[in-house]
């Protein structure tokens, strides 16, 4: 559909595993350090991601790595393989600490952060680590490594010229997506509204080059190509006044993707919940983070920076 083909794969799709290889009690906990829970957070959510932590306990990165000095590959690979296998009750995540700093220049070791803009940080510090080595590739080969493998997708955002209804159509990966959640009380309603089609303003007006001339436009994104692995992000910071949105989003254990696809014609494309990210607190400046994430075993853990305990479904999807 006028895409570019990548020119080489980086990472095979058909060598990811989506299950764990073996089924086991949950790992460790993680010790806090003064105010790296968001770090904590995102860490264990990384590592109960199953074909992740598949690949980085088969040594498949480490064993190739040609990198000098930090590698976010490397450092994963170390701190699953800790968690999983420790036998103490909790550990320090000491090697992602140390090296916050090539993880984000703007993350600062004691300060609160925020755990969505730490998750971010880390995949591209991952993606950079999969392309190091790599040269002149085009950015369609970039985009094959195991980290777009995994939790890359592809939103198609069409244009419609509303004077001759001409169609322009434009592709962009991404590894997350953002959902403004203050005219919606259900994850469902969230993502029906992000894929309905919405009129540009007049700041917003494109050159039509169908019928030639500056017209009202319509712009619809849905997701095209379906992620692995799709993480959502809830914005619950508003922002025009900067406030915490506090109110309750429902959402399911189970989430059929079709609908906000570009061909809503297929088969049902489900996605089965495994992790979420909680943060309480007045602010969004300020509070505490914690996770609950589904283990290998199949039960599913509150994750409270040292603390792992066992809880029910209902208990996580009423967070």
């Amino acid at each position: 559909e006028g895409m570019a083909l990548p020119q080489r794969i980086l990472f095979p799709p058909e060598e990811i595993c989506m299950d764990w290889q073996q089924r086991q009690r949950p790992g460790v906990g993680l010790f806090n350090q003064g105010n790296t829970c968001y770090i904590n957070v995102i860490l264990q959510c990384l590592t109960y991601t199953p074909p992740l932590a598949s690949y980085l306990l088969s040594y498949e990165h480490s064993r190739s790595c040609q990198q000098q000095g930090f590698c976010m590959m490397c450092t994963m690979e170390a701190h699953v393989r800790k968690v999983l296998c420790s036998s103490a009750s909790a550990i320090l995540p000491g090697a992602v600490l140390r090296d916050l700093k090539f993880i984000g220049e703007e993350f600062e070791y004691g300060r609160q952060e925020n755990a969505y803009k730490f998750f971010r940080c880390t995949l591209n510090a991952m993606q950079r680590a999969c392309l190091s080595g790599c040269h002149d590739l085009d950015i369609s080969s970039q985009e094959t490594t195991i980290v777009h493998q995994i939790f890359g997708g592809l939103m198609k955002s069409r244009v419609t010229c509303l004077s001759c209804q001409a169609v322009v159509d434009s592709y962009k990966a991404f590894l997350d997506v953002s959902l403004d959640i203050r005219a919606a009380s259900s994850l469902t309603t969230v993502l029906e509204d992000h894929v309905a089609p919405k009129q540009l303003d007049q700041k917003e007006c494109f050159r039509c080059t169908k019928c030639k001339k500056k017209a009202a436009a319509s712009k619809r994104v849905t997701v095209h190509h379906a992620p692995r692995v799709l993480m959502l992000c809830l914005e619950r910071a508003d922002q025009r006044t900067g406030t915490k949105i506090s109110k309750f989003v429902e959402y399911p254990e189970h989430l059929d993707l079709r609908p906000y696809m570009s061909d809503t014609a297929g088969e049902p494309l489900l996605c089965s919940l495994y992790a979420i990210v909680v943060h309480s607190g007045d602010t969004c400046l300020e509070g505490h983070f914690l996770c609950y994430t589904k283990a290998s075993n199949g039960l599913w853990y509150r994750m409270d920076d040292e603390f792992v305990d066992s809880c029910d479904i209902h208990t996580v999807l009423g967070q």
